[in-house]
């Protein structure tokens, strides 16, 4: 599709191509022309010819090469505003097509989550919403880190803590609990557990202290132990080294219903309690598709963690 887009700059108005805007917003997202590329399924000589075009249009640079890759100028700064407004009103005017399509919701969304949620409760409340609008296709990024909304990396972010900066709408999901945890055969191995103290006679399985990308997650400072003796940055896989009899670990409770052979321990005397955010840029208040897609995951997530702390396995 081939679409003309007006924008005024210091009193001048330039009429540019939105296939070189999209290209201008891979390379600002990536801040590099290979990865824009490989996003927009073209070759990086054709990105560098559009992005030299958009230039030449606007008789300004937009990008510095640096070592880190490709930085936006303060004339890409500023056009960097426009077009994602641009980008914005397009997604808003096409989100509305599709959800008054005959089955309801349609396209693309990308969430981004940690990935004890993305692994055992996000697949849940998708297939609920699912349900709903089964022409929606839904993909779940499973990563350690917080994925970026700016970059369009995911359009909709599960965090565990609230962030207090940049151009987000920021939502509250649910509250999640977690507890110390340790498999059976392990129990019935090691010496038993009526306090906190007992803990040092134990082997700790936590996150990497270096790798631990948000304060949350830093459990065992509140168990005054400074490092795990067994770590991961993934909290799937300090889970499946608690299963493999490892040591003792702190568990989402959402965890529990899956997997019948590890046990809590020490309930009565430790229990953390955290929550989950939803977040969102702040350009995309007006895309019906993806205000529509987080109402249903904050209600279905909801459900879903409450049902598996419960003990009992979420249907589909």
């Amino acid at each position: 599709m081939f679409c003309i887009f007006a924008i005024r700059k210091r009193g001048s108005v330039w009429a540019l191509n939105w296939d070189d805007l999209k290209v201008f917003l891979a390379v600002a997202r990536s801040e590099s022309i290979s990865a824009a590329g490989r996003g927009l399924s073209i070759d990086p000589a054709t990105v560098g010819r559009r992005i030299s075009r958009l230039e030449a249009s606007l008789s300004s640079a937009l990008f510095i090469k640096s070592p880190q890759g490709y930085e936006l100028t303060r004339e890409g700064l500023g056009l960097l505003e426009h077009v994602e407004n641009i980008e914005a009103s397009v997604q808003s005017g096409v989100s509305r097509f599709e959800h008054d399509s005959e089955f309801g919701l349609s396209g693309i969304v990308r969430i981004g989550a940690p990935d004890g949620c993305a692994n055992f409760a996000l697949p849940l409340a998708v297939a609920r919403i699912l349900k709903e609008h089964p022409k929606l296709e839904l993909q779940i990024i499973s990563q350690p880190r917080l994925l970026s909304l700016s970059k369009r990396e995911v359009d909709i972010a599960i965090s565990v803590s609230q962030p207090t900066t940049g151009r987000l709408l920021v939502q509250k999901l649910c509250d999640y609990h977690l507890s110390l945890a340790a498999s059976s055969t392990y129990l019935q191995k090691h010496p038993q557990m009526s306090d906190l103290e007992d803990l040092k006679a134990h082997k700790l399985i936590g996150y990497i202290p270096e790798l631990i990308f948000d304060k949350e997650l830093d459990y065992f400072s509140e168990l005054g132990h400074e490092h795990s003796h067994y770590s991961s940055n993934s909290a799937t896989v300090q889970l499946n080294m608690v299963r493999a009899g490892l040591g003792v670990g702190v568990i989402h409770d959402f965890c529990f219903a899956h997997h019948r052979d590890v046990q809590k321990v020490l309930e009565q005397t430790f229990k953390l309690k955290r929550s989950y955010y939803l977040l969102r840029h702040s350009d995309d208040r007006k895309v019906e598709r993806l205000s529509i897609v987080a109402e249903r995951l904050a209600y279905h997530l909801k459900l879903v963690i409450a049902e598996l702390e419960n003990g009992k396995i979420a249907d589909f």
